[in-house]
């Protein structure tokens, strides 16, 4: 029976690169860390929005502070309606429906930088479609419903391109689509947005050739954030 040395299989174990899915995620059943690590800053978030005075206030997203404030673009996605707790529930369990699926197929960086940017294209779009001359420009924008609408976009696309039925998905966001037209206080500009730029990010990563599958992922993240950050200059710039 043949003995191998310590080092040997530790030299082996090195040298031997871990299998991936299609998309570059690590086909090891890793824990879902980003996708934990979300829902715990928005729960802790929230839990400051009703315990610490001003919480909201300095974290929320409005048109008229964004130009000073531009973190808020990405802070209010860690805040909730404080009146209304099924607000959160509803997004955490579509961020914890999909993420952990999205996060092992895509890989953890490229998870966080679509919900990332997803977030800020929800704020972005609010911001766009916000006219200086009404009471939109003046509206707060809180929740994570723009970056889980840009979860929703990539899953689409990556259940397209694994040949996956997308039935579930296309009717939930069927459904979310009206209630943002019927229901109050719906903000379906961050829908949206979120859902553009969630798509499109799932487009680049799910569809990059597997030898150019890391500077693709890379630029289609640097291209978004240039992008976005170029709708606001100009949005504000005509203001």
């Amino acid at each position: 029976m043949g003995i191998q040395c310590v080092d040997c299989v530790r030299d082996a174990a090195r040298q031997t690169r871990p299998a991936r899915t299609a998309f570059g995620g690590a086909v090891t059943g890793r824990t879902p860390v980003v996708t934990y690590t979300l829902i715990a800053l928005c729960v802790l978030s929230y839990v400051l929005q009703l315990t610490v005075p001003g919480w909201t206030q300095r974290l929320a997203f409005a048109p008229v502070l964004g130009e000073t404030e531009p973190w808020r673009f990405l802070t209010a996605a860690f805040l909730h309606s404080q009146n209304q707790i099924l607000h959160i529930v509803f997004n955490m369990v579509a961020l914890w429906s999909v993420g952990p699926f999205l996060e092992a197929m895509l890989g953890r960086w490229r998870f966080l930088a679509l919900y990332l940017l997803s977030a800020v294209g929800g704020s972005v779009m609010f911001l766009l479609l916000a006219s200086p001359d009404s009471l939109s420009w003046f509206t707060w924008l809180v929740g994570a419903s723009g970056a889980v609408f840009g979860l929703f976009g990539a899953v689409l696309v990556v259940l397209r391109r694994t040949g996956r039925s997308a039935g579930g998905i296309v009717g939930v966001l069927v459904i979310n689509a009206v209630l943002g037209f019927v229901l109050p206080g719906v903000a379906w500009q961050a829908h949206l947005g979120g859902l553009v730029v969630g798509a499109a990010l799932g487009t680049a990563f799910a569809y990059a050739p597997r030898e150019r599958r890391l500077p693709v992922a890379v630029g289609a993240c640097a291209g978004v954030a240039v992008l976005l950050a170029a709708a606001v200059l100009v949005s504000y710039g005509a203001v």
